[in-house]
């Protein structure tokens, strides 16, 4: 029986320390099992960004802090995050990937640690800037399981390892406010410790060493990731499409629980927090985009993404305000949508230079991240003015303004 790709790779790890790790060339394929693999470490990882999220109630009592200072935790992990993008992330394309995956987990557990026995808020500050900056493991893995697979699978991979995020993001707020509920706060950021601490080793096992794509200078490489936003037009469009997909994603999710707290609903912070399940449901099942990406059927598939986002926020703008179960269908909709577009774009920019996916990776993310800080920012104002109607209008502006882009792209030729 012969064994390929990660199977000879874990066949040879096993059989003993005289036997080195046999390097795995790109293009080698992925199984289904590695697959999953990637999908949920990319999950675990980007969740810990978001733990902090339904915590601050409780971290602020804790402390006796105003939620104003509390919300500073928030504030510092989406800078965080944006640094790691912008600095860490190109480092793929140039260093051992595996070894580089190994460390940011491993820093992200300790800093997890330092948090979950922070003595004063200034020590959780601190550790939630290092947490957040090294919380970039899930952009890392995306190209990465690209690289490894066949180019015939290349898009579906895509799509399972950027649900396992989107997943993680979703589900993290569900699980940080249940388990705080039952244990506390510092309980969340120990389990996750453990969790990220345990996913480093599992990775140092499994995953493959591969020879950097190319060899530059860090200086070089990061005015790289601006030269290829400059001479690509197709990456240029795919970033402008998830700034306002993403946008229209957290315009919901930055509001949605107001909402539920008030009549009609009243709900409580555990019931509110189950909604993330449905938003989940919705990413799996945008799971089959990746395949018809991989068929090439992109520009087909973003038109049919977009016009399912616009027609979630309207179903959520006329019945999600009272009728629960139209605010259910219309979040498992919507991130159907979103991350059914969010798979197309990224699987089509990574086809555009196989040697820098890491840098249009994180190009591409640095936009998504932005329209995300964007849609919180309008989503709140939005709330405050004219409640969930207004709310409803400014994801569906986010939704129609990438509808029509893509339109115009079809009229003139230009997608890819």
């Amino acid at each position: 029986m012969t064994t390929t790709g990660l199977e000879q790779t874990k066949a040879d790890a096993a059989s003993g320390p005289a036997r080195a790790r046999r390097p795995l060339g790109p293009d080698a394929g992925l199984s289904k099992k590695t697959t999953l693999l990637f999908s949920a470490a990319a999950g675990i990882a980007v969740a810990n960004l978001y733990y902090a999220q339904p915590l601050l109630t409780a971290i602020a009592k804790s402390f006796g802090l105003g939620p104003g200072t509390a919300s500073l935790l928030a504030t510092v992990g989406q800078v965080g995050y944006t640094v790691g993008l912008a600095l860490l992330v190109p480092l793929a394309d140039v260093v051992n990937r595996r070894r580089l995956l190994v460390g940011l987990l491993a820093v992200t557990a300790a800093a997890l640690a330092v948090s979950a026995t922070a003595p004063g808020f200034a020590v959780l500050v601190v550790s939630a800037a290092v947490l957040s900056t090294a919380a970039v493991a899930g952009p890392v893995l995306v190209p990465f399981a690209a690289t490894l697979a066949e180019p015939r699978q290349r898009g579906a991979v895509t799509g399972s390892v950027m649900s396992g995020v989107l997943m993680g993001v979703l589900l993290s707020r569900t699980a940080g406010g249940l388990l705080a509920q039952l244990a506390g706060w510092r309980a969340v950021y120990a389990a996750a410790a453990v969790l990220t601490l345990g996913l480093a080793v599992v990775l140092h096992r499994v995953l493959p060493d591969l020879a950097p794509s190319q060899h530059l200078g860090y200086g070089a490489l990061l005015a790289s990731v601006v030269r290829l936003v400059r001479e690509e037009a197709v990456l240029r469009q795919r970033m402008a499409f998830g700034f306002l997909g993403f946008g229209a994603f957290s315009v919901l999710w930055t509001s949605v629980a107001f909402q539920l707290a008030r009549p009609p609903y009243s709900f409580g912070e555990a019931a509110i927090g189950l909604l993330g399940l449905a938003g989940a449901a919705g990413a799996a099942a945008a799971k089959a985009t990746g395949r018809a990406t991989d068929s090439g059927r992109d520009g087909l598939v973003s038109g049919l993404m977009f016009a399912t986002m616009l027609g979630a926020w309207l179903l959520l703008g006329v019945h999600g305000g009272h009728w629960l179960i139209a605010l259910v269908a219309g979040v498992v909709v919507l991130d159907l949508g979103v991350q059914g577009a969010h798979v197309t774009n990224l699987a089509v920019a990574l086809r555009l230079r196989p040697e820098a996916r890491s840098r249009i990776t994180t190009a591409y993310m640095t936009a998504v991240f932005l329209g995300g800080v964007a849609g919180s920012a309008v989503s709140g104002a939005a709330f405050a003015a004219g409640g969930w109607t207004a709310v409803a209008l400014t994801g569906a502006a986010f939704s129609g303004a990438a509808l029509v882009l893509w339109a115009v792209g079809a009229i003139t030729g230009r997608h890819n």
